[in-house]
């Protein structure tokens, strides 16, 4: 074995503790599957309380269904493994028990609800128990929502109805924030915005996993970094680490 293999195999490897329900969140050999197809393959992964962790890797290494299972979602299926936020086990929840246990995940499609104006949108999110920040409070985080409160939410622009996506989140009680390729076909003013936003959540203390093509400006927001390839973690590091490794960047994630 050569001396870069060996550094790739030990990258591989996550560090996490001995002690999932003593981590604030941890994901412990987790398989899912779509049907027959085997998705997630083993996945391990620990996140700090209040870090940024980006999920990364090539369009269909298993990153945004990864987000899905830990999400508690009915697609992909949890066959096996374990998921703990705070001491607590996700992996026997349903979605929406997730939901109210803290896990907010907010989608590549954003699932903005046609019909309803951005304020509805926004205390619909609240109807159930599990209240985050206020609506009032959602509007100080992003004047641009506050401007269209009354505009129908459909009609938004692609930024917008992104940031709205983030606010719905919000307006949830948020232990871990999931976001999927929240930069996906926007102008680079608007990711721009949407990493702003994306500091005020951490200063606010939550934790988040980000998965996102654009590798470089998920690494410039992130603590640290994971790699997915066909399914499985092919590294986990600094987020610097990763930034400083071209061989690894342009091997799994060619940039």
């Amino acid at each position: 074995m050569n001396a870069i293999t060996a550094n790739r195999e030990a990258a591989a490897t996550p560090i996490i503790g001995d002690d999932p329900a003593k981590t604030f969140f941890s994901v412990r050999d987790v398989h899912a599957y779509y049907g027959e197809s085997y998705i997630v393959q083993g996945v391990s992964l620990d996140v700090r309380k209040g870090e940024i962790l980006a999920l990364l890797g090539r369009n269909g290494a298993g990153k945004t269904s990864t987000l899905r299972t830990i999400a508690r979602m009915d697609n992909p299926e949890l066959r096996g493994g374990e998921i703990w936020l705070e001491g607590a086990p996700l992996h026997t929840q349903k979605s929406w028990q997730a939901s109210r246990a803290g896990i907010q995940l907010v989608p590549e499609d954003r699932r903005i609800i046609p019909g309803m104006s951005v304020e509805e949108n926004l205390v619909l999110a609240q109807v159930a128990p599990g209240h985050g920040m206020s609506v009032d409070e959602l509007y100080e985080h992003f004047p641009r929502l506050a401007e269209r409160r009354k505009q129908e939410a459909v009609t938004l622009s692609g930024g917008e109805q992104q940031m709205l996506a983030v606010a719905r989140a919000l307006a949830r009680e948020v232990k871990l924030l999931l976001l999927d390729e929240p930069y996906e076909g926007l102008a680079p003013v608007i990711v721009q915005e949407i990493e702003r936003i994306v500091y005020s959540i951490k200063e606010r203390g939550i934790t988040t996993i980000i998965v996102e093509q654009n590798a470089v400006a998920a690494l410039r927001l992130s603590d640290r970094a994971v790699i997915m390839d066909t399914g499985q973690i092919v590294f986990t590091g600094t987020a610097k680490e990763l930034l400083d490794n071209p061989q690894l960047r342009n091997e799994y994630l060619a940039i």
